[in-house]
């Protein structure tokens, strides 16, 4: 075994350790307990695709990430790599000898704020501190004023990462400006988006960088204590963060006198209760001070009149974690990248029926082509590109025909979508719009905290809209009505919750208004999804009898002996597709039919 001459990393997020990367860490942790090479532990690199991932670096620096693998995996990457130098080829996804398509995942990617995910251990801070960490700290205390580190930011162009996209220079710097000696900063960490996991990877793949942010932040605006919101859904996330926490405490990068200035400063972790509205920044005031999490009017502002009614700035784990990268680049470096108005990079989670679904951080500008076939590998189910939808429940649904949209705040705005906080959903052919909002319009209605009538009534009255029209039972004026209340909602809610949610509504009617006419006036849907117009035959040529669909219905709505081809009762059928993924012969069909033609 050459123990000087390699060193393992395993990915150990979440989603990591969802794919088995753990069992695969332990086993490789037992293999070489009687050696000094260890196995080090590594945040989420992105390509969640493959997990579990495993790179092996060779003491030149040369590169071998494995992926997909199982513990058997681990056990022959150390016995064949590292015991006798030969790569496992068939294992490999990424290096010398890998015979695969991930590096475009990679190649059209800038990595800033995600630099270190996958690359360092969270659990280290002398690993982050090696690759640079706290430096754009020590420059903000030791050589700049506290005005002159807004300057910077401001120079870099960086807008807020939560979705809103307000320039983080001004927020600061109201709060700044603000009177009293108490000032407060929240990272606010409470993604809630269906599908977004921006946020969590990085708190669990680069701790300190959120830290080493909100510590530059509260120097520049003269806060002492510093709070990160963070869902109770993030066990692992909130394991490092007070890891993190005790590692800088002992360094003297928390605490009082940090790095021998008068800057003092201490964190503390408030776990919220999962509500998708606390992610609004009064409502997550309400919820850090002990009462219920609903907004309230502004003005005031928080940064006027926060916390405890104190002055206070809020950002969101990505945008803090840009911070020290900027502070230790220069903003010159950070604001090249990104189009005029909208600087930098930003992160997604792409996800959906997409080949190659992960974490991802691109320069701002890069089209929805580029995202969907050039990193995300195109439609993993090979069918056309249908849509995406951004910004999560808040968001709005694109269409393919609109591709090549950069994505960019104002790019996204012009044509009714946001950026949100970095959710990025693919959708193929298969996907019936009408369903998809109203999917997501049920998630914000859930969601409403009930404060104000437009959001608490109108979502609730939308909702009950497209399940009709989903369910077969639209009325003419259904979709014009739905606009109308939509714009409504929008204009009348108090909040970002209400003011946003008829997004998908409005969106998938601006762009496909002929799947709603199609349930409203025909009755059936050409997505062939929405359970109450859709039926299901056996197609007889491809029937074998084997009975595997009829023991898989739950209803007993299918009958046939075995060897004889079988048949859908439609009047028993519950439409659950069980016997579509049961079947190993492609013989159960779905149809769904404009009613004047059955």
């Amino acid at each position: 075994m050459q123990d000087d001459k390699y060193r393992i990393k395993v990915g150990l997020a979440t989603c990591g350790i969802a794919s088995g990367a753990a069992k695969v860490y332990q086993v490789m942790q037992e293999r070489l307990k009687d050696s000094k090479l260890k196995v080090e532990r590594t945040g989420c690199l992105g390509m969640c695709y493959n997990e579990p991932l495993v790179e092996v670096i060779e003491a030149g620096g040369q590169s071998y990430l494995y992926g997909n693998l199982e513990p058997k995996d681990g056990l022959r990457i150390i016995d064949e790599h590292i015991g006798h130098g030969k790569p496992v080829v068939e294992l490999l996804v990424l290096g010398q000898e890998a015979e695969t398509d991930d590096q475009n995942f990679l190649e059209k990617q800038h990595r800033i704020l995600l630099k270190n995910c996958g690359r360092i251990d969270p659990e280290e801070i002398q690993s982050y501190i090696d690759a640079d960490g706290y430096k754009g700290l020590k420059k903000a205390l030791q050589q700049m004023t506290p005005e002159e580190v807004i300057e910077e930011i401001k120079s870099s162009g960086l807008r807020g990462r939560g979705g809103a996209g307000f320039p983080t220079h001004l927020k600061w710097s109201f709060t700044r400006q603000a009177g009293g000696t108490q000032k407060y900063i929240i990272c606010n960490a409470d993604e809630g988006d269906p599908g977004a996991f921006m946020d969590r990877s990085v708190l669990e793949g680069d701790t300190h960088s959120v830290l080493e942010g909100m510590l530059i932040a509260g120097y520049a605006i003269g806060a002492s204590v510093g709070y990160v919101y963070i869902r109770a859904e993030y066990p692992l996330a909130i394991h490092r963060l007070k890891i993190a926490i005790r590692q800088a405490e002992a360094r003297g990068l928390l605490g009082e006198k940090i790095l021998g200035s008068d800057f003092n400063f201490e964190v503390i972790i408030r776990e919220g209760a999962g509500a998708f509205v606390c992610g609004e920044e009064t409502a997550l005031i309400m919820s850090i001070e002990g009462k219920r999490g609903m907004p309230r009017f502004r003005p005031p502002f928080p940064a006027q009149q926060g916390l405890f009614d104190c002055p206070t700035s809020i950002n969101n784990v990505e945008t803090f974690a840009n911070v020290p990268r900027i502070l230790n680049l220069g903003a010159s470096t950070y604001n090249v990248l990104g189009t005029e108005e909208s600087k930098g990079t930003k992160v997604f989670a792409l996800a959906g029926k997409i080949k190659r679904g992960g974490l991802i951080e691109i320069p701002m500008g890069t089209t929805i082509n580029e995202i969907v076939f050039d990193i995300g590998g195109g439609i993993s189910t090979g069918k056309p590109f249908k849509a995406v939808q951004t910004g999560g429940p808040s968001g709005g649904c694109i269409p393919a025909e609109l591709g090549d949209t950069p994505m960019d705040y104002e790019s996204l705005k012009k044509i009714g979508a946001i950026m949100g906080s970095g959710g990025l959903l693919v959708m193929d052919e298969d996907t019936c719009m009408v369903d998809v909002a109203r999917y997501f319009l049920s998630f914000t209605r859930k969601e409403s905290c009930g404060k104000c009538t437009f959001c608490r009534v109108g979502t609730n009255q939308m909702l009950k809209i497209l399940e009709r029209i989903t369910e077969g039972e639209g009325r003419e004026e259904d979709v014009d009505l739905l606009v109308e209340l939509a714009e409504k909602v929008k204009a009348g809610s108090l909040c970002g919750l209400g003011q946003t949610a008829p997004n998908p509504v409005l969106t998938t009617i601006r762009y496909f208004r002929s799947e709603y006419d199609a349930h409203v006036k025909e009755k059936y849907c050409p997505a062939k999804k929405c359970k109450s117009l859709i039926t299901y035959e056996i197609d007889t040529t491809a029937c074998t009898g084997c009975t595997l669909c009829a023991r898989n219905c739950p209803v007993d709505a299918i009958t046939g002996k075995k060897k004889e081809v079988h048949k859908i009762d439609p009047l028993t059928c519950i439409s659950c597709g069980l016997c579509v993924n049961s079947c190993k012969f492609a013989a159960v069909t779905v149809d769904s039919k404009p009613r004047q033609l059955v």
